[in-house]
């Protein structure tokens, strides 16, 4: 049988603006997002039969229909009419609901690595098309690289980033978070203080990492930044250990901090994990790709 293994990389938020709420529910949003090298490991393996069967060395996520790689495989085979099966292995790295996009991931990675399987020929937006039906952040985790997202996350500007291979170290605490929770507790008639995208996208393009560092921004900390100050915590100590700059990523409830070489990450990475089992060190990953 053949079969195809991927690496499914998670995601964190360089900044993250809320414009407004749109008629069908979901919220118009403006934000960067920058993919890391910190992923889950995904085979995916022809079956002989025509069945989606779903394995993974983690407890928390499901494994039938509700898991988004099920779907993401699923809505593949009915949007191209494919009657074939396939078995899907995930190797659990990321941590889940972790505001990092390890579910989102996982179905770009069973979307692209059908396409190959089978050898499809679809295009990087004819597959961003498919992901975005399945989730928000499909589209960018199947981009990959760094890019300003538009609309509910789906319209996507690659951005030419001279900020490459930066470390950055994350902490997650043992707390878990609703996203849907957090963008509908989100007041934005409160919100004062937004992020300069413009400002920060010029700042990647331009490789200054200490003006991006200083400019981050996250609104939904808001939210859950309020509700749980070991968020507050984390922060802090993540300045505390020479961060150029700390923030939340997406919902949360991970931080992370950007560090400007391996010395500082390695200590701050030391320290943290003293504190939080979740924590770890990794450095940015720029193998986006143009859309089309």
């Amino acid at each position: 049988m053949k079969q195809i293994n991927l690496r499914s990389r998670a995601k964190i938020n360089l900044s993250l603006d809320v414009i407004g709420r749109r008629p069908d529910g979901y919220h118009e949003v403006e934000m960067i997002m920058q993919q890391i090298n910190l992923y889950d490991n995904i085979c995916i393996r022809e079956r002989d039969d025509k069945e989606i069967k779903i394995f993974t060395n983690c407890e928390y996520i499901p494994k039938n229909v509700s898991n988004i790689a099920y779907k993401a495989a699923d809505r593949l085979r009915r949007v191209l009419s494919i009657s074939k099966g396939v078995d899907i292995y995930i190797d659990k790295q990321i941590p889940v609901a972790a505001g990092l996009a390890g579910g989102s991931s996982n179905a770009a990675a069973v979307l692209k690595g059908l396409n190959h399987l089978w050898d499809l020929r679809l295009s990087t937006k004819e597959l961003m098309d498919i992901g975005v039906t399945i989730g928000a952040d499909v589209p960018f985790c199947i981009l990959g690289g760094t890019a300003l997202a538009k609309g509910i996350g789906d319209k996507l500007t690659p951005i030419d980033s001279n900020i490459k291979n930066t470390w950055i170290v994350l902490a997650k605490p043992p707390i878990s978070v609703s996203t849907g929770e957090v963008y509908g507790q989100l007041d934005l008639s409160k919100i004062t203080d937004r992020p300069n995208t413009t400002q920060l996208v010029d700042a990647i393009k331009e490789g200054n990492i200490y003006a991006l560092s200083g400019n981050m921004g996250n609104i939904l900390e808001t939210v859950t930044e309020t509700k749980y100050n070991i968020i507050t915590e984390i922060k802090r100590k993540m300045m505390e250990y020479n961060a150029l700059g700390a923030m939340m990523s997406g919902s949360g409830p991970t931080v992370f901090g950007i560090y400007k070489n391996y010395e500082k990450a390695k200590s701050a990475y030391e320290h943290l994990s003293l504190f939080y089992k979740q924590t770890y060190m990794v450095q940015t990953y720029n193998g986006g790709k143009k859309i089309g």
